[in-house]
């Protein structure tokens, strides 16, 4: 059994997954440990579709790759990235992608595999096990908090999965996506998608799953005032 720390370095994003489901009993102990996130005033304003439906995945993803094929840039409860990007934020980004794309030896102006690997995204890298997670739109209605904690359930998630050897990929992507997915989900009106999390058994042959996105050191994030 991994350690905190331990957990915390040596997760990564995966995005390549041996077609096989996470068993229920292992979701509802993920859940169950996730449950314990603090949050303000203890309002848990998470609320989560947990999907090991092949059919129902694939009508998500056929219906945001459609949007996407339409010219759609995004359909969005909430602006999850920068609107105006700025540096260092920018380049960090710049830096990961391009990472990935040269270990793949995918070249920039491949723009066809390039489309393909973002829609990789929405065929669930493989995986057959999603987490959509959603919050009442009147938690976000001109307010923050319930974001924050949110992207705290996240962590938990991505951390418990850990101890029962289920590797994740936190999903930006889908955020922009979120309306087409409520859509196809057929979710309440009152629910806003913040985000998804894939889980599963990474495929140890793909070459994708070797990459690790630099961090940048302790000097350039943290100010100690002693």
């Amino acid at each position: 059994m991994p350690t905190v720390i331990e957990a915390l370095k040596n997760r990564s994003s995966k995005r390549a997954y041996l077609p096989k489901p996470v068993p229920r009993e292992i979701q509802e102990k993920i859940f169950n440990a996730a449950a314990m996130t603090p949050s303000g005033a203890n309002m848990q304003p998470w609320k989560v579709l947990a999907i090991s439906n092949v059919d129902t995945l694939t009508k998500i993803g056929d219906a945001i790759i459609s949007k996407m094929n339409e010219g759609v840039v995004h359909d969005q409860f909430i602006q999850y990235y920068p609107v105006k990007w700025v540096n260092p934020y920018k380049k960090r980004r710049i830096v990961t992608g391009s990472g990935l794309y040269k270990l793949m030896e995918v070249d920039r102006k491949d723009d066809e595999t390039r489309k393909q690997m973002w829609h990789d995204n929405f065929r669930w890298f493989g995986a057959q096990t999603v987490f959509f997670v959603f919050t009442d739109k009147a938690n976000i209605d001109e307010a923050q908090g319930a974001l924050i904690d949110c992207g705290a359930y996240m962590q938990s998630i991505m951390l418990a999965a850990q101890e029962f050897g289920i590797d994740t990929c936190p999903q930006g992507s889908t955020t922009e996506f979120g309306k087409v997915v409520a859509e196809v989900l057929e979710t309440p009106d009152n629910l806003a998608l913040l985000y998804s999390v894939v889980l599963g058994y990474e495929d140890k042959e793909a070459k994708i799953n070797t990459y690790q996105p630099a961090r940048v050191s302790l000097e350039e994030s943290v100010t100690f005032i002693d």
